[in-house]
């Protein structure tokens, strides 16, 4: 009604004018086009106001309605784990006996305001996992031995390389959760559920391997921390250290270090200098004497300075020394150990090519002479010294191949018996040549030589020799079919392995002393699936 009102006077005015007149007219009828312009623009400046208005209003009743939900689920959960928290035999504080109605109710503290982005549990929520899973037979069809640790020093840690060469069925399936807090800090809690298998039927429940292998809590960007701890993580739990590395393809850990316990991550002295510090502890098992656990507690300080990294550990496991182990000529296994690992994380193929590389030296004395899975072992003596070289790399030699090779050498002695004496190395290495964005075909190759003296341990004897393996696998992946770590695959395979007769006479109880497998060549074919995520 406001148009036609001001155009109404316009025409009015124009009609009432005389033409000396027209140029005054022409200003004014301007003007009053110029004003309605201007009211326009303000009606749609307070409309769009408006608009956000009710927006944000309507922003706000989401928080306060996720604010309250997050507030009750937490005093839910608080109320349903205090409910249900199992008798412990050692309880956490003493029990006065004095019934719950008695005590008084503290205040429920407010649950802290998440940040933007993660409102809720759900939103911090994360799974992942791992699994391996086939079947093997030999050339009859019949059941074979097999495994990456097959050969008499995989005792002592010497693989021998996994493609075509696994009858397990292993998983991992790991729980998470994140959150971030308004004030900046932020949690994490990982659980992992973990069983391995070797029977092939659907129903193994029987001989399951379940366990929790990890449950621990991390705390991080702390705000009352400041200085060298600005960035550091604080942990507490069980678990896997997070420095750990290994040898995929091998199935061998360089480095394994884990158990129940507690630490602090990225400790930063300064740019590019940084430690970890973390205390272990493990179970030896029982002392028949006097029939206690033993309890080793690993204590560790690992320094990161650019790409090299300086692991240092020291153990004690007080009584363990009271072992008795009546297969050993000596009496008594050691009570302390030392462990150190020098390593260099390279982000190139050994500055040959593009691609990674690590190489590590690790020594061992004492407990610490278990150099890969540091402080597991609780037979090794006093005196005994173990020194192990590491060396892998992974590169692209073209657009279809990808190679990735592996040396691993260990020299060991006075290990479980005075003068024993345990030096093996193995050279691996593992092709991949892309056929087809879906297809492609591995081909590894192994060799182990051996040279063991075990000086009557186990009723073991003392053999040298050498021991090969070589597998062709075609590969069915969905996707980046050329790099090495991508997952899920499913592979056929077919292996071929034999070793030096020698080393069947090591022991009457390992894989090579087995009625039915002997030097001379063995086949084995199978499928096998892997995944990741």
């Amino acid at each position: 009604m406001k148009k036609i009102s001001t155009l109404a006077l316009a025409i009015g005015i124009a009609l009432a004018t005389p033409l000396s007149q027209a140029a005054t007219l022409d200003s004014l009828e301007a003007r009053l086009i110029a004003m309605e312009q201007r009211l326009q623009q303000a009606e749609k400046r307070a409309s769009d106001a408006e608009q956000r208005a009710a927006s944000a209003e309507k922003t706000v009743a989401r928080l306060e309605t996720q604010r309250g939900n997050a507030q009750a689920t937490a005093g839910a959960a608080g109320a349903g784990a205090f409910a249900s928290a199992p008798t412990s035999t050692t309880p956490a504080a003493p029990n006065t006996g004095t019934a719950s109605a008695a005590i008084p109710a503290a205040p429920a503290a407010p649950a802290p305001a998440p940040v933007a982005g993660k409102p809720s549990f759900a939103d911090g929520f994360e799974f992942h996992g791992y699994a391996r899973s086939g079947l093997i037979m030999n050339d009859s069809a019949a059941g074979t031995q097999s495994g990456p640790y097959l050969t008499p020093a995989g005792e002592t840690g010497g693989a021998v390389g996994r493609l075509g060469n696994e009858n397990n069925t292993y998983v991992e399936l790991n729980f998470e959760h994140k959150q971030q807090l308004a004030n900046g800090a932020t949690t994490r809690f990982k659980a992992m559920l973990a069983d391995g298998q070797r029977s092939y039927n659907d129903w193994t429940g029987g001989t399951s391997e379940l366990n929790i292998r990890q449950a621990f809590v991390e705390l991080g960007e702390l705000p009352a921390f400041n200085g060298v701890f600005d960035h550091s993580t604080l942990w507490a739990g069980k678990r896997f250290d997070r420095d750990n590395f290994d040898i995929h393809w091998l199935d061998s850990d360089v480095v394994f270090l884990a158990g129940t316990g507690g630490g602090i991550y990225d400790v930063q002295w300064r740019d590019g200098l940084k430690s970890n510090f973390s205390v272990y502890g493990r179970n030896f098992g029982n002392i028949e004497t006097i029939d206690n656990t033993i309890e080793n507690y690993i204590v560790t300080a690992n320094t990161f300075a650019g790409p090299w990294q300086l692991m240092v550990s020291g153990m004690r496991a007080k009584d363990n020394d009271e072992r008795i182990n009546e297969s050993r000529n000596n009496a008594s296994a050691g009570d302390t150990g030392a462990h150190a690992m020098l390593a260099l994380h390279n982000d190139s193929f050994w500055g040959l090519a593009d691609g990674q590389a690590k190489t590590a030296l690790l020594y061992g004395r004492g407990l610490g002479a278990e150099v890969k899975g540091l402080g597991s072992d609780g037979n090794l003596t006093q005196q005994a010294q173990t020194w192990r070289l590491a060396s892998y790399g992974v590169t692209r030699l073209n657009p279809n191949w990808s190679f990735a090779p592996a040396l691993l050498a260990q020299s060991s002695r006075d290990r479980y018996a005075a003068g024993d004496d345990y030096r093996w190395a193995t050279l691996n290495a593992r092709f991949i040549q892309e056929i087809n964005p879906n297809f492609a075909m591995a081909y590894e190759g192994s060799y182990q030589y051996m040279d063991l003296d075990p000086q009557g341990y186990k009723q073991r004897q003392a053999v040298s020799g050498g021991f090969w393996k070589l597998t062709v696998a075609p590969t069915f992946k969905v996707a980046d079919i050329g790099d090495f770590f991508t997952r899920p695959e499913i592979r056929l395979f077919t292996s071929w392995m034999d070793w030096n007769s020698s080393l069947d006479r090591y022991a009457s109880d390992d894989a090579f002393g087995s009625s039915g497998f002997s030097a001379g060549g063995e086949w084995n074919f199978g499928i096998q699936m892997e995944t990741w995520f």
